[in-house]
């Protein structure tokens, strides 16, 4: 079995052989499972998107919204309730607030299901109905993170030269904030969101054991728990692969919306 493997060659070797299948689009194959390991990431890897996606739209609107109003009634009782909200949320484990959530929601009002795997053929709102509970404790882990962000961005953006000289041109409070504010201090808003959508994809290992979710995250955690090492080698590279994709678009979108990178990089 060693000889089949190829466990009976030094690290170095089997590294180096490991290295150049992947160079060639081939990641191993599962131990357990004796297919090859991108026919079981392929479809955990769509799923995780998926959760990704939900847990996208619901967290990243309501926690800038959340920043932004924070930023607008700065050192008032609305900060205050927003900023040590998101410290709280951000400081409570995930499988705490997911089990919070389930006791409520699916326990005793029953609204939504307890687990976040539907039946084969389900329709996108049946998916969707299923990855709420999952993609609300997600929310609750990155409001505070986000919301912080972009208060302080707004806070700055609000203290700055070009908005007073706006407010002495005689443009009123809501048209300063909307051409020149948020403009502005939403652009360091855009890499956090893209490190938060690098560990919604990759980073769901809680989440979605606790939910009994088929993504990357627990296909990574089953390999590791069975010492699947092919699978999780190349689960682990995808995973770091979505990180770096998504950090370089982040960056790249960066420096076109803000031309003090764009042209200061030129220089």
């Amino acid at each position: 079995l060693n000889k089949q493997l190829g466990t009976d060659r030094s690290a170095l070797v089997q590294y180096k052989d490991w290295v150049i299948g992947v160079l060639h689009g081939d990641l191993g194959s599962s131990l357990t499972k004796q297919v090859p390991a991108w026919d079981l990431l392929g479809p955990a890897l769509s799923n995780s998107f998926k959760l990704a996606l939900v847990a996208f739209l619901i967290c990243v609107p309501l926690s800038i919204v959340g920043g932004i109003v924070a930023g607008l009634r700065y050192g008032r009782a609305t900060d205050k309730a927003i900023t040590i909200a998101g410290l709280s949320f951000s400081a409570m484990p995930e499988f705490v607030s997911g089990i919070f959530l389930i006791l409520v929601f699916a326990v005793w009002l029953q609204w939504l299901p307890v687990t976040a795997q539907w039946q084969p053929g389900a329709n996108l709102l049946t998916q969707l109905r299923y990855l709420l509970l999952p993609g609300f404790t997600l929310t609750l882990v990155l409001f505070g993170y986000i919301a912080r962000i972009t208060r302080a961005s707004m806070i700055e953006a609000l203290d700055s030269d070009y908005a007073r000289t706006a407010h002495l041109k005689g443009l009123t409070p809501a048209v300063v904030i909307r051409r020149h504010v948020l403009r502005n201090a939403l652009l360091p808003t855009i890499a956090v969101v893209a490190v938060q959508i690098g560990y919604l994809v990759g980073g769901l290992v809680v989440v979605e054991v606790l939910f009994n979710y088929q993504g990357v995250g627990s296909l990574i955690y089953e390999a590791a728990r069975q010492k699947d090492l092919p699978l999780l080698t190349a689960g682990v590279l995808v995973v770091g692969i979505v990180y770096l994709s998504v950090t370089l678009i982040a960056d790249l979108l960066y420096a076109v919306l803000n031309p003090r990178i764009r042209f200061g990089s030129m220089e």
